[in-house]
């Protein structure tokens, strides 16, 4: 799959979970920011998707804001999505990620606004609550949402099979290189001392048992989607 088949085979993923979520009840709404954090994680195919919208609409300056965010405690995945389904299907016990409480908004947030909101991430599309976070300190997701948010985040890393995924404030640091991003884009990207770790291709679905036939539907829209456009 060339690259711009990959952008726009991302571009279809997300049309299809919008589709799925406008069917949802959500406490959701503009300005409730409770899930922005500095925690949010992606691929490199997304951030590289974000860094161009940054450059494209004169919103560079918010590589500063990521800049400054470097110094941030901030969690730092040690396993992608596909990498876990993996271990599950093998029986092996996945790395211990550090479950100690981390603070702190998202870098590019703006007086409770998402600057770049056309182009966030799925790890941000896919905070849906049913009921208003800020008020009881976490959110509340439905166990089938979850499985399809699941399914969502295999299907973009298999997307993105020869990048890397990490920390949002990670991914932009280095998509805000236009060499790296270039070499991102012929596939010649290293990951060494970047923070990233390596994508997956799709070889096992995490999806229990009780969710298979209720998420047929929404598989066979991903399993659809035509790369060459």
């Amino acid at each position: 799959m060339n690259f711009n088949s990959k952008l726009a085979v991302l571009d279809q993923i997300y049309r299809v979970y919008d589709e799925f979520v406008a069917n949802l009840h959500t406490a959701c709404k503009k300005y409730c920011a409770g899930c922005c954090t500095c925690n949010v994680t992606m691929t490199t195919l997304e951030g590289y998707c974000m860094a161009k919208h940054m450059i494209s609409y004169g919103k560079s300056s918010l590589f500063e804001n990521i800049a400054k965010a470097i110094p941030t405690r901030r969690f730092q995945p040690q396993t992608t999505t596909n990498k876990l389904a993996d271990l599950c299907a093998t029986g092996e016990d996945p790395p211990v990620e550090e479950n100690e409480r981390l603070n702190g908004n998202c870098p590019l947030l703006k007086d409770n606004l998402c600057p770049i909101y056309p182009v966030r991430p799925f790890g941000c599309r896919c905070f849906v609550s049913k009921k208003d976070c800020r008020k009881q300190g976490y959110a509340e997701i439905d166990p089938f949402i979850l499985s399809v948010n699941n399914l969502f985040l295999q299907f973009i890393e298999h997307v993105d099979s020869q990048g890397f995924s990490g920390n949002l404030i990670d991914v932009l640091k280095l998509m805000a290189s236009k060499i790296n991003r270039h070499n991102y884009k012929r596939n010649t990207l290293n990951n060494s001392d970047i923070g990233l770790i390596p994508n997956l291709k799709i070889t096992v679905l995490m999806i229990p048992p009780e969710h298979r036939i209720k998420i047929k539907p929404i598989l066979k829209a991903l399993q659809n989607i035509k790369p060459d456009l």
